[in-house]
């Protein structure tokens, strides 16, 4: 019963994520005033990208290439999936032409924005109760989902009505979200089976098992290519604006 559920919260997830970043792409080049064929590459390119990726990161998942290596030396696919994954999106919106072009009209508090489906981590609380994924993991990665997705929604407000500390909340939710990650893979790391297994002994972590494997071989790499783009847009120094 409870596997179903993963699997279907999974496969939720596995459409909304990536028809929100097209949706967050497609405002920004009608903004940018692409039209025509310009318009059509500009959403084309991320579907077809998102897509393929998603496809080979569920048939890995499937396959249990996503464990943790069991072995310094094994080769760390998940982390591979996860990091490039991630920048290879925001290579995509800070070092292309078009790309720039759609950054520049993009609202940036629809770009930290992105963040407030973190909440999705609450998944793992709901795994602690169940007595599979062990309280180490499940308190620090899904509070701290919740909680990136709480300063996603206040930065998000926060710039929708120009408040002066809008820039301020933005790069705090940025920060935050951020350290839930690094906190969030480290623990999975040393909960679950593998090299470095130094916790949860008796419940081992299934996170790194299909179907929730998903979320650090695919679903954290498109929150973490939001957060590099949010902070490339931070640099400029217009980017968020002030109240009046």
């Amino acid at each position: 019963m409870l596997s179903d559920i993963f699997l279907a919260y999974v496969h939720v997830f596995f459409i909304l994520l990536p028809a929100l970043a097209v949706a967050v792409v497609a405002l920004g080049a009608a903004r940018a005033g692409l039209g025509g064929a310009a318009l059509a590459r500009a959403v084309l390119w991320p579907v077809g990208l998102l897509s393929l990726w998603g496809a080979v990161a569920m048939a890995l998942s499937r396959s249990g290439a996503f464990m943790v290596p069991a072995t310094l030396t094994d080769p760390p696919i998940v982390l591979f999936s996860m990091f490039a994954g991630a920048l290879t999106l925001w290579l995509l919106a800070t070092r292309t032409q078009t790309g720039q072009a759609i950054l520049a009209q993009t609202d940036p508090g629809l770009l930290i924005a992105f963040q407030i489906p973190r909440v999705m981590g609450a998944i793992f609380l709901v795994g602690w109760v169940a007595g599979v994924i062990p309280w180490q993991f499940a308190l620090l990665a899904g509070l701290g989902d919740i909680w990136a997705g709480y300063e996603g929604y206040r930065a998000w407000q926060a710039c929708a009505k120009g408040a002066p500390d809008a820039r301020a909340k933005v790069m705090r939710a940025n920060i935050v979200g951020l350290g839930d990650f690094v906190v969030a893979v480290l623990v999975g790391i040393t909960t679950s089976e593998g090299f470095a297994h130094l916790m949860a002994h008796e419940t081992p972590n299934i996170i790194n098992l299909h179907p929730l494997a998903m979320f650090p071989g695919y679903f954290v790499a498109i929150f973490l290519a939001f957060h590099f783009v949010s902070l490339s847009k931070l640099r400029s120094p217009s980017s968020v604006p002030a109240a009046a």
